[in-house]
């Protein structure tokens, strides 16, 4: 029998231990909501501080509802400015990134430097010795914090730490850093895929329960290759990660974020990824300085991994593979996703072109992984819209969940620990007083 419950803000309801009513997804009042109680007061993914490493390098940004502009000014500061004039509140940034000294606003003049002081008032006769230039430069986000090159927003002047916030997820954010052997990412902000579909932000989730289905196709394809060595499915011909006979595991860390462990899967093919590593030059300089940088067990590791921490970090962002994965909510019905490839420093060209080509295999346009994904979030959409039986259950696994020493809940690759996690999360921040 269909159980109805007011729809309004009753959050309580919406989301229970094993289910989620359907408006979650396609109500436009919560999605409102949701921008303002999740977006505008938790933290968020802002940009890779590689994306502008220069003086006079920008990025123009959406964080929720507020456009931003992410700075770098002369003496190397990196900055995140609200892009709203402090005069009539026009846009005074609208290239998507570049290299400037200067943010004219195009309506009055006002001139804004990098660091967001107003250093140009246009016809300041106008006003009286009153006028405080300083008071009004661009609007700076209350709290800019980073870890390891990934730097994070909160539009909240207090609450917690980012590294109270990341918690358990920094070893895994870790992964992704340290396939360097330098620890250094790049990430070019004019480098991406970047893809919309009508459907909502929370279906970018990590699920372990689709690919056998939705990636069916592809996953024939890469089956029939003889590289393994940073492909897209790893070491998926010589075992099925996506297989709950496997030792891939599920994660749901707290404060909503979830990951795909196959740490355990890929370790035992540490030797088949080096020894295709050493078959070149270039492979085999870069499995020794990770060995020099590392060690040879921390190196062994890292490189069997593929610096893939296949990890959700809530609300907007992913680590997958070769990039950082971006989620950008529109309204309740659509998303934009933004993939940046992940180019490692202190090696030789083709490990990261091999890298690249990778990625694109995948999830670049021409690929079948990343429009598969969009296909079934709209079909998604669809029928979510048809809420006679509204609600969505969330239970496998359920009976089977682990607590791991680190803190989070781990169950097979298949269950959804993964969408609990992220659900109790969302609920924790509807919820919240102000």
């Amino acid at each position: 029998m269909t159980t109805l419950i007011p729809i309004g803000r009753d959050y309580e309801s919406l989301v229970q231990e094993d289910r989620v009513h359907s408006a979650v997804f396609t109500d436009e009042e919560i999605f409102q909501d949701e921008l303002e109680r999740i977006f505008h007061r938790t933290w968020v993914f802002a940009l890779h501080e590689s994306e502008i490493p220069n003086a006079g390098d920008f990025k123009r940004l959406q964080l929720g509802r507020y456009p931003v502009i992410a700075t770098r000014d002369e003496e190397g500061g990196l900055h995140l400015l609200i892009n709203r004039c402090r005069h009539r509140g026009a846009q005074v940034c609208e290239s998507n990134h570049g290299n400037t000294r200067r943010f004219q606003c195009w309506y009055h003049g006002w001139t804004y430097d990098c660091r967001g002081d107003l250093v140009g008032l246009t016809g300041p006769e106008g006003y009286d010795e009153n006028f405080d230039p300083t008071q009004h430069g661009l609007t700076p986000v209350p709290r800019v914090e980073s870890y390891r090159g990934f730097v994070f927003a909160s539009f909240a002047k207090e609450g917690m730490s980012l590294s109270d916030y990341l918690g358990p997820t920094k070893p895994y954010i870790d992964i992704m850093v340290d396939a360097s052997p330098t620890g250094e990412l790049e990430v070019k902000p004019n480098v991406l895929n970047r893809t919309r579909y009508r459907g909502n932000w929370k279906q970018v989730g990590m699920d372990g329960y689709h690919p056998h289905y939705v990636h069916m196709s592809v996953f024939k394809i890469f089956s029939k290759r003889e590289s393994t060595t940073g492909s897209a499915v790893g070491a998926l011909q010589l075992e099925d990660p996506f297989s709950d006979a496997s030792t891939s595991r599920t994660r749901g860390f707290p404060n909503g974020h979830a990951a795909l462990d196959f740490r355990e899967q890929r370790q035992p093919h540490a030797d088949n990824a080096i020894a295709e590593l050493r078959q070149s030059e270039d492979g085999a300089r870069y499995v020794d300085d990770m060995i020099k940088a590392y060690g040879e067990e921390r190196a062994r590791d890292l490189i069997a991994w593929h610096g893939d921490p296949h990890l959700g970090i809530f609300p907007n962002l992913q680590l997958i593979h070769g990039h950082v994965r971006v989620v950008v909510p529109i309204g309740p019905g659509e998303t934009e996703v933004q993939m940046y490839p992940v180019f490692l420093k202190g090696v030789e060209p083709s490990i990261n072109e091999k890298r690249l080509r990778s990625h694109e295999a995948f999830y670049g346009p021409a690929a079948a992984g990343s429009p598969d994904d969009a296909e079934i979030f709209e079909r998604t959409q669809r029928g979510l819209i048809a809420d006679i039986d509204p609600w969505v259950p969330l239970a496998r696994g359920m009976h089977r969940e682990q607590v791991d020493e680190d803190g989070s809940v781990v169950a097979y690759i298949s269950d959804e620990i993964t969408q609990r996690a992220q659900m109790k999360e969302w609920k924790k921040l509807m919820t919240a007083k102000k």
